[in-house]
């Protein structure tokens, strides 16, 4: 089933694959108030659909996503504006982190400040070879300052750092070299690479797959000991439900998992 609305296409396949489409090439995809809208009432719908299993972050044209739209952002010098559409872009972002699904970035092209962002903040990303990355704010006077958290948590310091400082664009080997990305194919072989992930992704079951994406964000923020405190809980937590009784279950007697996914 496929739902169409400006700027954003919602496609959902019966394996609870959801394809959102940022779909506002004219304006390189960037995200104003109505394509964050957008963004977040998809995520959360997807959030609050059980069956859901992956999310691919695609968008059509040349662009991925140019990030904030400048010329709205000059012609609104209110500081009650600027902290609402980062607050509201801020939320997006954070609903990615918090879906109980991965979610898998499909870029095509060029990803810049609050796009790469974008990037950065997804779980896994693949790539086209002609992509192109930046956080290119600085150029225009204004440090990407949202776009460096998820950066600075993908891409080690020293190289976020100067993204952030010099503005310069990375292609896709070097953001596949640096961590921004997972894969890098030529253009015509995007969708098949991303395919890859998602099946490999949905004939696992879901219950694991959210117990782990979570646990993977919150023990990165503490203390070694506190890690492995919540880590272990997570398993055990884990191993209690029905998917890996199964699956231990299976290694026992030397066959496949019989899963419900």
């Amino acid at each position: 089933m496929t739902s169409a609305a400006t700027p954003l296409s919602v496609a959902r396949d019966a394996r609870g694959v959801v394809t959102l489409t940022l779909n506002d090439p004219a304006r390189f995809n960037a995200l104003g108030s109505e394509m964050l809208t957008a963004l977040q009432q998809a995520l959360d719908a997807v959030a609050h659909d059980d069956s859901a299993r992956v999310v691919v972050l695609a968008a059509e044209g040349k662009a991925f996503c140019a990030g904030h739209n400048l010329k709205d952002m000059a012609a609104h010098p209110e500081l009650a504006w600027y902290q609402q559409l980062f607050s509201q872009c801020s939320r997006m972002m954070l609903s990615i982190h918090k879906l109980p699904v991965p979610v898998i970035a499909r870029v095509q092209g060029m990803a810049t400040a609050a796009g790469c962002q974008l990037v950065a903040q997804c779980d896994l990303a693949v790539a086209s070879d002609n992509a192109s990355f930046a956080t290119s704010g600085i150029h225009y006077g204004l440090f990407c300052a949202t776009p460096s958290v998820p950066l600075v948590r993908n891409v080690p310091a020293k190289r976020a750092m100067e993204m952030l400082l010099t503005g310069d664009f990375i292609d896709a080997p070097t953001a596949l070299a640096q961590g921004l990305v997972n894969r890098v194919v030529a253009p015509d072989a995007l969708d098949a690479e991303v395919e890859k992930l998602v099946q490999s992704i949905v004939q696992k079951p879901r219950a694991a797959i959210a117990m782990g994406k979570a646990l993977v964000y919150q023990q990165r923020e503490l203390g070694l000991e506190a890690a492995y405190q919540l880590a272990g809980q997570t398993m055990a937590a884990n191993m209690m439900d029905g998917a890996a009784q199964e699956g231990a279950r299976a290694f026992a007697e030397k066959r496949a998992p019989a899963w419900k996914v």
